[in-house]
């Protein structure tokens, strides 16, 4: 999704900060893309480490003068059972979904307040919307995010800066044309018009005993995976060009699903919360105590003199 956002963003003449991982890519091949077209930067971060988070931000208005949209897609996952994952798995997580998100607001709201002026758009997910089994620790880190950016903007509202939430469903990876013309070399495995792995973002744990059958839950997540394969519904390119325009949309939204699943999954998910609340809402509210038939009352007492 990253990759095909800056692709379409550069089409619109945009000036884009295409930022890539330091563990993936190389300074030679993020220097390719700003040699491949005059609008792009190519940097690199890492961004659980906050000192690379800021050297990115610096970077971009030393060479741009100023920063209107950040669009942050980097994820990572771990497919397995909550019990199989370790402290490592689940740090990491957390670590790159959540902290990396929040490093990279707190380090740039101070520059949007100055101006009154922003906007973010944070790649969240499906799984940030509903428990995915074999993906407990990822959906967590996604709840979490959820919960900092709708905070987040009743906070900064008066700043007029905005956010919207990009939840992607299953994103078919069509996105294989070149970044601008068809010179540009495919040898590069980072470059932008080179194939990417399928599920490259997420890490398939080896099962244990109590969940490595063929009906287990816990597996749900890499059965989905197989039996998808690279017919997911939904369009990578496609998705990029809407999130695009909700870049450049006065009043976005605070979520915005891509795909027909994301949108049926959750409206489903959300369906269950409310007919769940109906069916035990008896209990958060006391009783109304029993008032009596009208004329049933009790039998009053005249003070007036008896006939």
């Amino acid at each position: 999704m990253g990759r095909s956002l800056v692709k379409t963003a550069l089409s619109h003449n945009d000036l884009v900060a295409a930022v890539g991982r330091t563990f993936e890519s190389s300074p030679e091949c993020m220097k390719n893309l700003q040699d491949e077209h005059p609008n792009c930067l190519g940097l690199l971060c890492d961004i659980r480490a906050r000192e690379t988070v800021k050297r990115v931000i610096d970077r971009t208005l030393e060479r741009f003068g100023r920063i209107d949209i950040i669009a942050n897609c980097s994820g990572y996952g771990v497919i397995g059972s909550c019990e199989d994952q370790d402290e490592y798995d689940i740090r990491n997580q957390f670590e790159t979904n959540f902290t990396g998100t929040l490093n990279m607001i707190q380090l740039s709201l101070p520059y949007f307040r100055e101006r009154r002026r922003g906007r973010y758009l944070i790649f969240s997910s499906t799984s940030g919307a509903l428990g995915v089994p074999g993906l407990g620790p990822y959906c967590a880190s996604k709840y979490a995010v959820e919960g900092l950016m709708e905070s987040m903007l009743y906070e900064v509202d008066s700043f007029n800066i905005k956010g919207t939430l990009v939840e992607p469903g299953h994103m078919r990876r069509d996105d294989i044309g070149h970044l601008v013309s068809p010179n540009a070399t495919t040898a590069n495995a980072h470059n932008l018009s080179s194939p990417l792995p399928l599920y490259g973002h997420f890490l398939v744990k080896p099962p244990s005993e109590p969940y490595n059958t063929s009906t287990s839950p816990a597996a749900h997540a890499r059965r989905m995976l197989m039996w998808l394969g690279d017919k997911q519904p939904a369009s990578a390119v496609k998705a990029a060009h809407l999130v695009w325009q909700l870049g450049h949309c006065s009043y976005p939204p605070l979520r915005l699903i891509l795909g027909t699943y994301a949108v049926e999954s959750i409206r489903d998910r959300l369906k269950c919360i409310i007919e769940e609340i109906e069916d035990w809402k008896h209990l958060s509210f006391p009783m109304e105590e029993q008032q009596p038939p009208v004329g049933k009352d009790k039998a009053s007492t005249s003070l007036g003199p008896s006939s």
